[in-house]
């Protein structure tokens, strides 16, 4: 079992590290369920994180029955015997077909939002899901790698059933699947939590891409851009050796993540051995209108999708909130929003 779609991809990375340290890796998630997962290995290996578009056909009285898929390129997979079996014709197919195109177009405009395509000219492709049923999905995300030009593709997932990985084993350069139980129902069977993952979650893991790992021993100070939807905010983020959990500066109106103040706090922090995250709640176009300074619920929302995405990037470990003034308050708050039972330390 996995925790969830994080913990599936820690656990996945741990199968590639013989891909560490190369140049010429990007890694490629199948939106939604995928790309959690491909976000948790592109962060371990410290390479490129981009999205690779294809669409299940599903049987049209039963759309979760895969009788094929498609890609980009124009990619298109179809299983003959789903299709004899369940009695579909070539026109029903042509016309699940067209509906998920339409689909495959709109997502690649979402989710890319102009962003150029990764090149993959020469690269190894390692394409990701949250896990492999009948294989129709990975094989055409396999196939449009190879149209792009990836010179390996490497398909890995955290589960997949026996007889399918073995059918997919001689259809790309490598297979690597953490566990193949039997019997094999369902892929979310295999997972505690197997929410659904929304547009804006991809939006957020892709905009904020892969940070370079913490190597064991090494400690991390830099500087961070965090893609939450519609708006972005800087910050400073320092994880000492063996860090024992992070502590997220909440500040208030008139303080920000370059206050002496705040820094000489933080590095106090850090020499106890307590990562910290240094951040503006508010963009300086924002903080010009002084609503915004003291609405509560705004501030505690954009805490929360901060607290969201140092868990993406950073893993599980503990985290406590400093808050002061409005931040204080946000901070109080912020655990309450998250609607879980989750106990944060808050230290106004």
């Amino acid at each position: 079992m996995f925790r969830d779609r994080s913990e599936a991809g820690r656990r996945l990375a741990e199968h590639l590290t013989h891909l560490d340290d190369r140049e010429d890796v990007v890694v490629l998630g199948l939106p939604r369920g995928g790309v959690p997962v491909a976000h948790e290995v592109a962060r371990r290996l410290g390479v490129p994180l981009d999205v690779i578009l294809v669409r299940k056909l599903g049987v049209p009285y039963q759309p979760e029955l895969a009788m094929g898929a498609i890609g980009e390129e124009g990619v298109r997979i179809l299983d003959s015997g789903i299709m004899t079996l369940t009695g579909v014709s070539e026109p029903e197919a042509e016309a699940v077909e067209r509906r998920e195109r339409a689909e495959l177009q709109r997502r690649a405009e979402l989710f890319r939002r102009g962003r150029p395509r990764a090149q993959l000219q020469g690269k190894v492709a390692v394409v990701v899901d949250d896990g492999i049923a009948t294989g129709s999905t990975v094989m055409a995300a396999a196939r449009v790698a190879r149209l792009l030009g990836a010179a390996r593709v490497v398909v890995a997932a955290p589960v997949a059933p026996r007889d399918t990985a073995e059918r997919l084993a001689g259809d790309v350069d490598e297979l690597v699947i953490v566990t193949q139980p039997h019997p094999f129902h369902a892929i979310g069977e295999f997972y505690l939590d197997f929410t659904q993952t929304t547009d804006e979650e991809v939006i957020a893991l892709l905009e904020g891409g892969a940070r370079p790992r913490r190597a064991a021993g090494q400690s991390l100070d830099q500087e961070v851009s965090m893609g939450l939807g519609e708006v972005t905010l800087e910050g400073r983020l320092t994880v000492p050796v063996d860090s024992r959990g992070t502590v997220v500066f909440v500040r208030g109106s008139g303080s920000s993540r370059h206050s002496p103040r705040n820094r000489q706090v933080a590095e106090a922090l850090n020499e106890a051995g307590l990562g910290t995250l240094l951040f503006d709640l508010l963009t300086a176009s924002e903080e010009d209108a002084r609503a915004n300074v003291f609405d509560i619920g705004l501030l505690a929302g954009r805490l929360v999708d901060v607290t969201g995405w140092l868990r993406r990037q950073h893993g599980a470990q503990p985290i406590a909130y400093f808050g002061a003034s409005t931040g204080a308050a946000a901070a109080l708050r912020a655990p309450v929003n998250r609607g879980s039972r989750e106990c944060d330390v808050v230290s106004p």
